[in-house]
């Protein structure tokens, strides 16, 4: 048994000041500081806040461990531990691993480190040297001409959590200002102009010739699972995009790009994803809407950390300065990303569920992760 006393305990819909108590990997017991019994505590937060362990659904930040310079290529298992301990100490307890199917970059070294990412994964949970509990997220680049064949054998591995469907075209959705595109390819690829074109053309006969019909392959293998995965659009931008989702059965809108599509995900009951890089900056790299004013509009459900794990609970934080109460605000990065993918055993400090938690100290208005749980253990 593990009993802390003297934490700001944010739960669902307020914040308690009190103690918890975890016994074989559950919360056992909660209570208000003056409700509290003699017994000793087993630790004193000092008022810290406690908080439920964060649930990641969609970060690459892994790639950067695989891939830390321009065609170099790290050691898979390295790489997997060195992310794993990114999470962890930024206090993410669940995380789905967006791995890449497909790129539209040809020079791109994703596809040969498909299979060895998701086996590296496998190997390093079943050798319980994981802090953190991995699942697989697959990002299918719908214009990828071998995605069928690159996706089957994940069809049904029991870690997949979420398939989203991309289409990273330049032209459309992420990328409809072409002059953000250059300026994205050029500074972080170094490509020439020239290559730029001739790329812009290459892309455009590939979308035309595979993205249609691999989206409709995809939708239809995803929904006739005997336990369907979760279907994601990303960067919708235009209400049509919406539509079109809703249609194959979506239930998630990662990274709406327009304030139209993000209502009309909303109207549509799509649960809405935006990035925490994009709260802690300030706007989104692309040019596109900024989480910001979506949370203002309350349509905003989800926070993802997308290139910087350490961005997740900084921009929980930040959302107060939008209107969110804190308990709110938490929720995007426990409770709401949990739920939407089917994760009930967790997300929440409430009685009867898994003991992830943090203790956090704000220093200077940063939250600063103390230290992490999962299951009662702590990794971090």
């Amino acid at each position: 048994m593990n009993r802390i006393e003297n934490a700001h305990i944010v739960l669902a819909d307020e914040i308690m000041h009190g103690m918890m108590v975890t016994e074989q990997g559950r919360i056992s017991d909660l209570a208000e500081a003056a409700r509290m019994s003699a017994v000793t505590a087993t630790e004193d937060w000092e008022g810290d806040y406690l908080l439920p362990g964060m649930v990641e659904l969609h970060t690459d930040n892994l790639e950067k461990h695989l891939m830390p310079r321009p065609k170099v290529r790290w050691p898979t298992l390295p790489a997997i531990l060195a992310h794993d301990v990114q999470v962890a100490a930024s206090g993410i307890t669940t995380v789905l691993d967006a791995i890449s199917v497909g790129d539209i970059d040809t020079d791109s070294m994703r596809n040969d480190t498909l299979q060895a990412c998701t086996e590296g994964l496998r190997l390093a949970a079943d050798a319980g040297i994981l802090r953190a509990d991995h699942f697989l997220h697959m990002r299918l680049e719908l214009a990828e001409e071998n995605l069928l064949d690159m996706f089957a054998p994940y069809l049904n591995d029991d870690r997949l959590k979420l398939v989203s469907l991309m289409d990273h075209t330049p032209g459309q959705r992420q990328w409809t200002d072409l002059s953000h595109y250059r300026t994205y390819v050029s500074g972080k690829r170094g490509w020439s102009e020239d290559k730029v074109e001739s790329m812009l053309e290459h892309l455009f006969i590939r979308q035309q010739a595979y993205a249609a019909s691999n989206r409709r392959s995809i939708v239809s293998s995803c929904r006739a699972l005997d336990n369907p995965v979760p279907l994601a659009t990303h960067d919708d931008t235009t209400v049509e995009h919406v539509a079109e989702g809703v249609d194959d059965g979506v239930t998630i809108s990662e990274f709406p790009t327009t304030v139209a599509a993000a209502k009309a995900a909303r109207e549509q009951g799509l649960g809405i994803i935006m990035g925490a890089p994009n709260v802690v900056r300030g706007g989104s790299h692309s040019g596109n809407v900024s989480a910001a004013e979506l949370a203002r509009l309350d349509l905003l459900d989800v926070l993802s950390s997308d290139y910087v794990p350490a961005s997740l609970l900084h921009a929980a934080f930040l959302l107060q300065d939008e209107g969110f109460s804190l308990p709110k605000a938490v929720a995007t990065v426990t409770r709401n990303p949990a739920r939407m993918i089917g994760l009930h055993d967790r997300g929440e400090i409430a009685v009867g569920l898994r003991a992830d938690y943090l203790r956090v100290r704000v220093v200077q208005g940063i939250p600063v992760v103390m230290g992490v749980w999962k299951a009662g253990r702590q990794i971090a």
